[in-house]
């Protein structure tokens, strides 16, 4: 069964080179092991996506950019997480403020082609459908 997911949670991008942190704002008013839990609307670049450390998308401008100046050679440039998205698919039976809540089997797509999963869930407690 699915973790729910709340503040706290580790997260990767599959082009990033370091995990990230899931901040969930107390928005909601709803605790899961007393953290706020969140929805699938918590997907807003540097709010509640922070940075993976170097991006090593080609799709990503600034990596683009830095590649075709070293003449080819992938070169990473700092992330910029690009989510315009909501976090997919959620959790279809349990809705915070008329959202579904998030769960750990969720992802969350990056505009320069990562994919953002979840390595840890924040909490081990609360299972969601």
């Amino acid at each position: 069964m699915p973790k729910q997911v709340c503040m706290g949670a580790t997260i990767r991008c599959s082009f990033g080179i370091a995990p990230s942190t899931l901040i969930v704002l107390p928005a909601n008013r709803v605790m899961t092991s007393s953290m706020p839990a969140a929805t699938i609307l918590d997907n807003k670049p540097l709010v509640n996506i922070l940075p993976f450390g170097m991006c090593s998308s080609i799709a990503n401008p600034t990596v683009a950019a830095a590649t075709t100046a070293a003449l080819g050679v992938l070169t990473p440039m700092p992330c910029i997480p690009a989510t315009v998205a909501p976090w997919a698919p959620g959790s279809p039976t349990v809705m915070l403020a008329n959202m579904p809540t998030l769960n750990n089997t969720c992802s969350l797509n990056c505009m320069w082609g990562g994919v953002i999963t979840f390595e840890h869930a924040g909490q081990v407690k609360c299972e969601v459908g």
